[in-house]
């Protein structure tokens, strides 16, 4: 049986320096060769002809090896500079460059990509020094993760959480810091953590990365229990401005009249209209009392708004039912696609009727029209209330409790309509409009 051995090594080819000299002297043989059969056979003497023939033969062999030099020497450079390349040592420059030819050439191009490296290398320090920088100085919670679950990266929050050093907490498991949580179920999401370093709920959001080839689950935590402190403070701020400002919109005039009503009382001579007079004072105290009682109950409303309990509700009946309620206009309606959402009936009435209410208002004002539509888009039912009144006021206000621009209003309708909206999963959104003069209402829910 025919065939080559497995096992036996291939056969060593010549490398490229040994093959440069063997072709110069291969080159030379033919010349070398006639010179010296010429000196054999020619008329010189035989010590003349041997010393001429070494002399021939040494000169032949040495301008071969100093053409293997100047051929393989320059490789040896480039290969020298592209080591230097791979090591990331870009303060190498090659010499002779524009000097012209194929070598010059290749030195010219070998510099170019040196100094091309060289700024790039210069940038990915920066950029590296700048995330270094970054990382150490935000105020969440950076780990990197590696495919078996080993902490590979931290920053200076991280730690904080941890309650551990860098050190003391790359090589640990996520099971081992108590981060394994972290690490499955869906992101973003809302998970609480006890660590050292902070308790209370986090958000956690994950992506991937890769370093060097090895691919990192990098996650990020955000510590929500500051900003919902935070947001308490400010919550109770506003809350407390606004009912100051009502209580003592009440209380100011009640104790001005009252103040006036007893001094009446305390004169010896009292005026002929003096009971005109007492009448009155009673009754502005009377109807500023029950103001301020209006103002708390519908406080009350607000806070004590129960949860929606949903049924199956046809959009387009609901729409023409409310749409009916506003006698002050005609509300147009731009029919949309047969559709049924589950949702509270009767908290989305209330909803609507706020919505159109605002719009026939505002609509009023300018002698304009009011229409309702609705589309599903993305799964969502889109429903707009559009009016053509004097656009929207400052819009920051809008959904602060009883902020209103309205007289005799008790600035809750859009807050408390936002809060039932959030609570059946949607979104109430208030804009300009861009197709006419006036604002649009948009109420997003899902089906």
């Amino acid at each position: 049986m025919s065939g080559t051995d497995p096992r036996t090594p291939p056969p060593r080819r010549l490398n490229h320096d040994t093959r440069v000299l063997l072709l110069a002297l291969l080159v030379g043989l033919p010349g070398v060769s006639v010179a010296a059969a010429l000196l054999w056979f020619g008329d010189v003497g035989a010590r003349a002809q041997g010393t001429i023939i070494v002399l021939l033969a040494l000169t032949w062999i040495g301008l071969s090896f100093a053409l293997r030099e100047r051929v393989v020497r320059p490789i040896q450079t480039l290969a020298n500079v592209l080591g230097a390349f791979r090591e990331g040592d870009f303060s190498i420059r090659v010499r002779g460059a524009g000097e012209g030819g194929a070598l010059g050439l290749a030195y010219e191009e070998l510099n170019g990509i040196e100094s091309i490296l060289r700024v790039q290398r210069l940038g990915a320090v920066e950029a590296s020094a700048l995330l270094q920088r970054v990382m150490a100085e935000i105020d969440v919670a950076v780990f990197a993760f590696d495919e078996e679950g080993r902490l590979r990266l931290l920053n200076r929050a991280a730690e904080r959480l941890l309650g551990r050093t860098e050190d003391r907490a790359i090589g640990m498991t996520a099971g081992e810091l108590r981060l394994e949580e972290v690490l499955r179920g869906p992101a973003p999401r809302t998970v609480d953590l006890s660590h050292p370093g902070g308790t209370g709920p986090w958000e956690v959001r994950r992506s991937v990365a890769r370093q060097e080839g090895q691919r990192l689950d990098l996650v990020v935590l955000s510590d929500l229990s500051r900003a919902l402190r935070e947001e308490e403070r400010e919550a109770w701020k506003r809350l407390v401005r606004v009912l100051s400002h009502e209580i003592n919109n009440s209380l100011a005039p009640i104790q001005s009249i009252s103040g006036s009503l007893r001094q009446l009382r305390a004169k010896a001579v009292r005026p002929e209209d003096w009971e005109e007079d007492l009448a009155k004072g009673l009754e502005v105290i009377s109807g500023r009392a029950e103001s301020l009682g209006r103002f708390m109950s519908a406080y009350a409303k607000l806070a004590r708004l129960p949860p929606p309990q949903p049924a199956p509700m046809d959009v387009e009946s609901w729409v023409r039912q409310v749409a009916r309620l506003e006698t002050r206009l005609e509300v147009k309606i731009r029919p949309g696609p047969g559709v049924q959402i589950q949702a509270d009936k009767d908290q989305l009435d209330q909803v609507l009727i706020n919505l159109i209410g605002n719009a026939a208002d505002a609509a009023m004002e300018t002698g304009g029209t009011v229409e309702i539509g609705w589309e599903v888009t993305d799964g969502r039912l889109q429903l707009f209330v559009e009016d053509e009144g004097p656009g929207l006021p400052e819009t920051a206000n809008l959904f602060v409790p009883f902020y209103t621009t309205k007289p005799g209003g008790s600035g809750i309708g859009l807050v408390l309509s936002r809060q039932i909206v959030e609570a059946h999963g949607g979104a109430l959104i208030l804009e300009g409009r861009e197709d006419a003069r006036g604002a649009r209402a948009r109420v997003v829910l899902p089906l």
